[in-house]
């Protein structure tokens, strides 16, 4: 009765579930590990950093990564023009950042945000920048990009003011190299508010991370509705061959041809009874 299971419509069947299934069940675990890094990775970046833990040279953090992200950064050198960032929030309230280009010995320049104020961007409400030689630790952050959270991505800015703070928005406005970085002091003075470090992109259990995690719901139902089309086709076919054994069904309805009844004159007459010659 299983002998159809070896015709060439059930070895393309069989074919197709063999591999399906492994390649749904990978996709499937593969989606899982990709929401289970975003769970570790979110874990790292909210975990405190030590209080003790002491400040890094900048270079020797660069290039900021998860690792790096929030540590302590200590550069030294003099800074220079005095930026505003507008339209930053900080613990429910709009205001904005005040940014100070840092020109260390190395010759490049990071941008440091020495704190947060309420309200509109107003620079004369931002207090300067201390003059001289200066020695600053702030925690690391990587630059923002136009997709940032947060960010003010829209242009028509006055000038003085910057949107988003990395390097490839500052290139234009400054004549001297910039680290790929940012650090923003945790000990502000001149009453500004001091900026919380902010985890690294993709590193959050954001609507992404949810949606590996609905992704691996979809591939193990895709295996198992697999499985279930296979079994019930399976299924159909013997209940098939079952009724034609039983004679419920023509022998041809289970894939067995039916022997072909002759038709025409010849076999009328051949079916005929023969008559009696006188």
């Amino acid at each position: 009765m299983h002998r159809f299971l070896l015709t060439p419509r059930w070895w393309g069947i069989n074919v197709f579930v063999a591999l399906a299934v492994p390649v749904c069940l990978f996709m499937g675990t593969w989606q899982l590990g990709r929401f289970e890094d975003r769970v570790d990775s979110h874990k790292e970046a909210s975990a405190g950093r030590p209080a003790a833990e002491a400040a890094a040279p900048l270079e020797s953090l660069l290039p900021v990564d998860k690792k790096t992200s929030g540590r302590l950064a200590s550069a030294s050198g003099e800074y220079a023009e005095q930026l505003l960032v507008p339209e930053r929030r900080l613990d429910g309230r709009s205001g904005f950042y005040v940014l100070n280009l840092l020109r260390t010995d190395s010759g490049k320049a990071v941008p440091v945000v020495r704190g947060w104020l309420p309200g509109p961007a107003d620079a004369s409400k931002a207090p300067p920048a201390p003059t001289g030689r200066v020695e600053v630790t702030g925690a690391l952050q990587a630059s923002e990009s136009s997709t940032s959270k947060g960010v003010y991505a829209e242009g028509g800015l006055p000038a003085g003011q910057l949107g988003v703070i990395g390097a490839a928005s500052l290139v234009n406005l400054v004549p001297y190299g910039l680290y790929d970085a940012w650090l923003t002091v945790q000990t502000p003075a001149d009453g500004l508010t001091p900026v919380p470090a902010q985890a690294p992109s993709n590193t959050g259990l954001d609507l992404k991370a949810f949606q590996n995690l609905g992704y691996t719901g979809e591939w193990f139902v895709f295996a198992a509705f697999v499985l279930f089309m296979w079994f019930r086709l399976y299924r159909r076919e013997v209940e098939t061959l079952r009724d034609a054994e039983a004679g419920l069904v023509p022998q041809g309805a289970a894939g067995a041809p039916v022997a072909a009844t002759p038709a025409g004159p010849s076999a009328a007459s051949a079916s005929a009874p023969p008559r009696h010659q006188r």
